[in-house]
């Protein structure tokens, strides 16, 4: 078996602007697996919010990523416990399972979401609409038109006047993000024009730590649904968020792959939270990744593809604001121009 890893560098079309940073560009790592004359290709992000980088995530899997496979790419639950009880970083994690999942597929002749017992139709995904001003945001929807959904990143100025701005200009249904940028009061504050304004859910509006703040949201009358992203992580987080929340989003970046991410959605099935299920800034391939899970969850929102200027990886198709998952074996993405 070979086992190669390179990074990739994506362009985004416009500046990227959270709550606590803007970007232009960002890096992924591809992880390729051949075994049997089958290859297999993953993609890991990193989570940089936690000191993750590709480059720690390429000497991890350089150190450790050969033993972590084993001597059976088909053992994928195996490989799954393994990658579970290792130290690494999550993104690197991320990028082997989904190499594995893509080779088992090929091997197969069969699609992944097949394989795991599902439909392969997803819905809706949301489009993101980073911080900006209010007529640059304006101008954001209206360059991508065709979205049942739109998510606005909030906790910059001008919150209100943003949302209030994209009402003027859509009927689409919008949630928010404000990824850990806001403070009780201001959510408070701002609850009831959210609401008259058709917001449905908010994403991570207080610190992942600040529990406090979320214990007295939770407490308003007429409070929007909270779906946690930044606290929580993998399964073992997954209990915790029930006692203060509505739901949680699920990365694979984050829980390190499909097979943790699966767990995840079936703990909170069994706990009554909803999901969604999202990304990182991530390429066609790593977006596949996640979407083969999209059946299970409740929200979508894997739209980085959409957000680049680059096209690494084609195959994923888009009707109608869903993500249309190709009936092709394993991921169903290829190198775009037939490259190997």
């Amino acid at each position: 078996m070979e086992l190669t890893c390179r990074p990739l560098t994506l362009h985004l079309r416009d500046t990227f602007t959270i709550a606590r940073s803007s970007v232009d560009t960002e890096e992924v790592l591809v992880v390729e697996v051949d075994d049997g004359g089958v290859r297999g290709r993953g993609e890991g992000a990193p989570v940089a919010y936690w000191g993750e980088s590709v480059a720690g995530m390429a000497g991890a899997v350089a150190a450790d990523g050969r033993a972590l496979l084993g001597d059976d790419l088909r053992d994928v639950e195996g490989i799954a416990r393994r990658l579970r009880a290792w130290d690494g970083p999550q993104g690197a994690k991320m990028a082997l399972d989904g190499a594995v999942h893509d080779w088992v597929g090929r091997r197969y002749g069969q699609p992944v979401w097949r394989l795991l017992g599902l439909d392969g139709v997803l819905p809706p995904t949301s489009f993101t609409i980073g911080i900006a001003t209010v007529e640059e945001t304006v101008a954001r929807v209206r360059r991508a038109p065709g979205f049942a959904v739109y998510k606005v990143k909030v906790g910059g100025p001008a919150d209100l006047e943003r949302l209030e701005a994209i009402r003027s200009v859509t009927g689409a249904r919008l949630r928010i993000d404000g990824n850990e940028g806001w403070t009780f009061d201001q959510a408070r504050e701002l609850l009831p024009r959210l609401r008259e304004l058709g917001v449905e859910m908010v994403e991570q509006p207080f610190p992942a730590g600040d529990l406090d703040s979320f214990a007295r949201y939770r407490e308003l009358p007429d409070r929007l649904p909270v779906y946690v992203d930044e606290g929580c992580r993998d399964l073992a987080s997954v209990p915790a968020v029930a006692g203060y929340a509505d739901g949680i989003v699920v990365k694979l970046a984050k829980c390190g792959g499909i097979r943790e991410a699966q767990r995840m959605l079936a703990a909170a099935a069994a706990l009554d939270l909803r999901v969604m299920l999202g990304c990182m800034i991530e390429s066609p391939l790593g977006i596949a990744q996640a979407a083969q899970l999209g059946p299970l969850a409740d929200l979508i929102d894997l739209d980085a593809h959409l957000l680049i200027a680059d096209e690494p990886f084609t195959g994923l198709g888009l009707d109608a604001g869903r993500v249309v998952l190709p009936d092709a074996p394993g991921l169903g993405v290829e190198p775009s121009g037939g490259a190997a």
